[in-house]
């Protein structure tokens, strides 16, 4: 499975994202997804399984496929939650 956190410009915002994914997921002790980011002109659909974007540019993104949208992409509980039950309702854990 593979997950893209995406940004609107530039890759600092959606590299943080990534590697804040990629704690959730340690924490939660899943395996077997990949993490990735990008900017949104270059994601493409296809790219991942689930597309992680901040709120302000969900509509952008809407085309890409299943989508986790962050009201506030750098709170680390909303992550934690999201991630959580995303994974649960893929039978990751």
């Amino acid at each position: 499975m593979k997950f893209l956190a995406v940004c609107g410009s530039g890759l600092g915002t959606s590299f943080m994202v990534e590697m804040n994914i990629q704690q959730v997921l340690q924490e939660l002790g899943v395996s077997g997804v990949e993490v990735y980011h990008s900017d949104l002109s270059s994601a493409t659909p296809g790219d991942a399984d689930v597309y992680f974007l901040a709120k302000d540019i969900a509509e952008g993104g809407a085309h890409l496929g299943e989508t986790v949208v962050l009201d506030n992409i750098i709170d680390m509980d909303e992550l934690r939650e999201k991630v959580k039950q995303l994974v649960k309702s893929k039978n990751l854990i």
